[in-house]
Order: structure tokens, then C-alpha cells, then sequence
């Protein structure tokens, strides 16, 4: 019962990243978040992922390829709204 409350934890944390990028697309603007908060979140997501899916643990997988995903498109709506800035 809780392997499967954590799954879908696991797989509803990371989907909170879509109202930001919805956020940062509707106001067409990402300057309101730092550049350096976003590489290096970004950065820490890359440098665990290989780790994640290397383990056992389903959740941790799932959980660690959700946020690479979802972040990924918050990296990008920060870039591409970031410009000429």
C-alpha cells in the first residue's frame, strides 16, 4: 500500500512544474526566476539520473525520470522567454 502511495507521489510531485511553465508562457516571461536556480536544478537532475536508473527502486526511477522530463520543458520556457532580457 505504500510502495504504491509513493509511485504515484512519484509521478504527481513532478507534474507541479506545468504551472510554472504555463505561468511562464501566459506572461511571456521568466524573469521572475533566476537563471542560476534553473541550471542548477537542472544540473543536480542530470548528475542523479544516471544513478536513478541504475536502482532497483521503481519509485526513485520514476520519480527522478518525471522531474528530468517536466523540468527539462521548465528549463526551456525560461530560456526561451529569458531572451533579450
Amino acid at each position: 500500500m505504500m510502495k504504491t502511495i509513493a509511485f504515484i507521489a512519484a509521478i504527481v510531485l513532478p507534474l507541479f512544474n506545468i504551472p510554472l511553465i504555463t505561468r511562464i508562457i501566459k506572461r511571456r516571461s521568466s524573469k521572475d526566476l533566476s537563471m542560476h536556480w534553473a541550471l542548477g536544478v537542472w544540473i543536480c537532475f542530470l548528475l542523479m539520473i544516471p544513478e536513478a536508473l541504475r536502482s532497483p527502486d521503481a519509485v526513485w526511477r520514476v520519480f527522478s525520470i518525471m522531474n528530468i522530463v517536466l523540468f527539462t520543458c521548465v528549463l526551456i520556457a525560461v530560456l526561451v522567454y529569458r531572451k533579450g532580457e
